[in-house]
């Protein structure tokens, strides 16, 4: 399967999420970095009065420097200096939900997260109750919404169990399209994964990620989905002895490439312990990139 040439990653710039200047910088570009959500939602936030400065309701347009506090909903927001930045790759279960907290008391992602003494971890998209694999975090809000940014097309790939009658016709007709409720998909790749009879595997690309998309295009066409698991994000494959439930911090020749793929400028990663560098070597081999190269995953 054709995978994607990442770009060059641009000239990594000394850059620190609040800075020290007089004038400070936009208030919802500061909280979009924090990772709180998108400027445009931050925008929304600042409109709807729940973001103070230094005890003052903020409005559109404010700036905030280091010294100055900032809540949200009234609660203290801690804001840390951003030069070092962490990407972690995750290998989802199933049975996990990606929200911070959940209603109904299920296992979150985010309880399996190494802790941070600083900052806090943002999930790069999501995936559903029931889809295991590839699942990326960082500590940078500006990238993880550009990555997240429709008009980075990024590819996700996935290897999924169908259950039902699958021929020829009905594979040109994912990658052709089908119309769902919510407008038209397809699959821009689909390969042959193993298996026979009802229970086969199949490799597929999508380019977004709509909500329960994948098991909607298969739905179409009178098939099920059984086993969902996402083996890539764009150039961030998932690696074979990783298992579930498990993160691996990506080192900086791989923060690199996701930079590259995000379309923004590349940032320093933050220093990892000795132990750590040895988990790294032992899940994608000594000196080896998590980036760039398919692995090997077991049905």
């Amino acid at each position: 399967m054709a995978k994607q040439c990442p770009k060059q990653p641009p000239k990594r710039p000394n850059a620190a999420a609040i800075p020290a200047a007089d004038k400070g910088e936009k208030l919802h570009k500061v909280l979009a970095n924090l990772g709180f959500g998108s400027r445009r939602k931050m925008e929304q936030w600042i409109e709807q009065g729940r973001l103070k400065l230094d005890g003052k309701v903020a409005t559109l347009g404010d700036r905030v420097t280091a010294e100055q506090t900032v809540r949200l909903d009234d609660k203290l927001i801690a804001r840390e200096p951003a030069d070092q930045v962490r990407v972690l790759l995750y290998h989802k279960p199933e049975r996990e939900v990606c929200s911070r907290s959940d209603p109904e008391s299920r296992k979150t992602v985010f309880d399996s997260l190494p802790r941070l003494q600083s900052g806090r971890w943002i999930s790069v998209g999501r995936l559903d109750f029931n889809t295991s694999g590839v699942l990326l975090f960082t500590t940078d809000g500006g990238l993880a919404n550009a990555l997240m940014h429709p008009s980075s097309s990024i590819e996700r790939e996935y290897l999924v169990r169908v259950m039902g009658k699958v021929d020829e016709p009905m594979l040109e007709r994912l990658k052709s399209g089908v119309e769902l409720d919510d407008g038209p998909a397809r699959f821009t790749d689909i390969q042959e994964g193993g298996g026979d009879g009802i229970n086969r595997f199949f490799y597929v690309v999508l380019m977004a990620g709509r909500n329960r998309e994948v098991r909607r295009l298969w739905e179409s066409q009178g098939t099920t989905v059984s086993r969902l698991k996402r083996v890539r994000y764009g150039e961030v494959f998932l690696p074979s002895k990783l298992k579930k439930g498990q993160s691996l911090e990506l080192p900086q020749r791989d923060v690199d490439v996701i930079y590259a793929m995000a379309g923004v400028p590349t940032r320093d990663v933050a220093s990892v312990t000795k132990k750590e560098q040895e988990r790294r070597d032992r899940f994608s081999g000594k000196g080896k990139r998590l980036t760039g190269r398919r692995g090997r995953w077991e049905h």
